[in-house]
């Protein structure tokens, strides 16, 4: 027998110990602090009683502020015009108005007339006949006669319309004419249409070509100054436009001889008198 002795056995390696991942540790929450410029900031939006008021003042203040700008820009054109160009103005405000209270004072006189008189319904018949010839003259049923002014326009060229025609009927009729009538032959009442028919122009259906003469029966002054008045129709005429000439003769004495055939009105009637 062999005498063996067993080798004690090798001592086990120890295996290295797993590292050990630590908790994260949670962080501490931040603690909501208001911020003060914010609320404020929101609390300004939120506008009490009396700033409503005052905005609305504000408002209404810029309002008539813009108002007023307008009002001074519309009146820069008389501001610009020239000293001539404004005495023209006034001095067709003022025949206006003395018109205006030529017809108040007749109506008055024709009210105390009638008020005062014996023979109440000769007296309204007598009244009733004048004011027929008034508006016959007006309607261009009856003939007229009275100071007022000759205005003659050259269109060599043929370039006036039917508008430069209507723009000088206009500009009369603003200053005061009372009857008017063209190359003689054609009275220019309310009704009156202009149409173009080159070379002249077409007048109530009435052709009528240049020399265009225009009587017109008013306060010859203020008729004439309607006329060369600048930008007017004298400056219309003579201007590049139309090239043509205008001649305006103030006269004493004007004959409107040339009458308006009434047309029967298809749909107007008079109105009853309202009942007091």
């Amino acid at each position: 027998m062999s005498d063996t002795t067993p080798d004690p056995p090798e001592p086990a390696t120890p295996s290295p110990p797993e590292p050990v991942t630590p908790t994260p540790m949670p962080k501490p929450k931040k603690k909501r602090t208001p911020n003060l410029a914010l609320r404020r900031l929101r609390a300004g939006f939120k506008p009490s009683r009396g700033q409503a008021i005052v905005a609305v003042v504000l408002a209404l203040v810029a309002c008539m502020a813009v108002v007023q700008v307008r009002v001074n820009r519309a009146d820069d054109g008389y501001q610009n015009a020239r000293r001539e160009d404004l005495i023209a103005i006034l001095d067709g405000l003022g025949q206006n108005t003395r018109r205006l209270e030529s017809e108040i004072a007749e109506l008055e006189e024709r009210k105390n007339s009638l008020s005062s008189s014996a023979d109440k319904a000769q007296t309204a018949r007598e009244q009733a006949e004048a004011q027929v010839r008034v508006l016959g003259i007006l309607a261009g049923t009856l003939p007229a006669t009275g100071p007022g002014v000759r205005i003659t326009l050259n269109d060599p060229e043929g370039k006036m319309t039917s508008s430069n025609l209507l723009d000088a009927i206009e500009e009369l009729r603003d200053a005061g004419a009372e009857a008017i009538q063209i190359n003689g032959s054609v009275r220019v009442v309310a009704s009156t249409d202009f149409v173009d028919d080159a070379p002249g122009i077409r007048i109530d259906g009435q052709k009528v070509t240049s020399p265009y003469v225009i009587e017109a029966i008013g306060e010859s002054h203020n008729l004439a100054e309607a006329a060369n008045f600048p930008g007017g129709l004298v400056s219309e005429v003579t201007g590049p436009q139309v090239g043509g000439t205008a001649e305006v003769n103030e006269q004493d004495s004007v004959q409107i001889t040339a009458l308006h055939a009434p047309e029967e009105h298809r749909y107007a009637r008079p109105a009853p008198s309202p009942t007091k």
